[in-house]
């Protein structure tokens, strides 16, 4: 049987994609327990989430998802309002951290990546070219991933990050309207996923952006060093 067949990518660079789906998803959770637990919130400190230990956000089926379909989670960071001072307005904050630090780890990481290949000399022409090539894989697929969950976690559906920002914003009758509808939010979700007419006004717009965000990080710090 041809394994490969059940992936979205080369077999041979699953382990690639796994170490950059526990550090995005890592960084992601961590994130956010960190940011509910300075704004007073000790939920996520208690149940030992305030970590960059993946083994404390990982949700296998979630991963095997995402590396299989294209998308997943990880274990949501548990979060009570009523311990923030100003509820609405800190709550907003501790939710858009968590798609904001993927955001800056694909930003920061090809930063790092151009270090590499360029000042110590570790691309695929300087005599490297199995670290190189090691390199580019992992840095493309985290540059990639990273792009990908933050605009993911833009979608205003539950339990996306981006629902509970809209959530926030909305006045109080909105947010009773939008209560209602959250036990349907997966088989939305199915819909705008499987759908092609769905798709096509909905989130692909918003993956659209994907593309156009990698290329602006890489053309950002390649002007510092070509």
């Amino acid at each position: 049987m041809d394994w490969s067949s059940f992936f979205r990518v080369p077999l041979d660079h699953l382990p690639f994609v796994v170490l950059v789906l526990l550090i995005a998803f890592a960084v992601h959770e961590f994130a956010h327990a960190y940011a509910a637990y300075k704004f007073g919130d000790p939920t996520a400190k208690m149940l030992g989430r305030v970590t960059l230990n993946p083994a404390k956000h990982i949700d296998i089926l979630g991963l095997l998802l995402f590396v299989i379909v294209g998308f997943g989670w990880a274990k949501p960071v548990p979060v009570n309002r009523a311990n923030f001072e100003k509820p609405r307005m800190m709550s907003i904050i501790v939710t858009a951290v968590g798609p904001l630090s993927n955001l800056l780890l694909a930003f920061f990481g090809m930063l790092i990546y151009y270090l590499l290949i360029f000042n110590l000399g570790l691309d695929l022409g300087t005599g490297n070219p199995r670290v190189g090539e090691a390199l580019s894989i992992f840095f493309g697929y985290f540059l990639q991933f990273n792009i990908v969950m933050f605009v993911f976690n833009l979608i205003p559906l539950p339990p996306l990050d981006g629902y509970r920002i809209v959530e926030e914003l909305a006045p109080l009758p909105v947010r009773r309207k939008l209560a209602q509808f959250e036990q349907w939010s997966v088989f939305i979700f199915l819909l705008i996923v499987f759908i092609p007419p769905l798709r096509a006004v909905t989130i692909e717009p918003l993956f659209s952006l994907v593309q156009p965000m990698m290329t602006g990080i890489m053309e950002f710090w390649l002007r510092f060093f070509v």
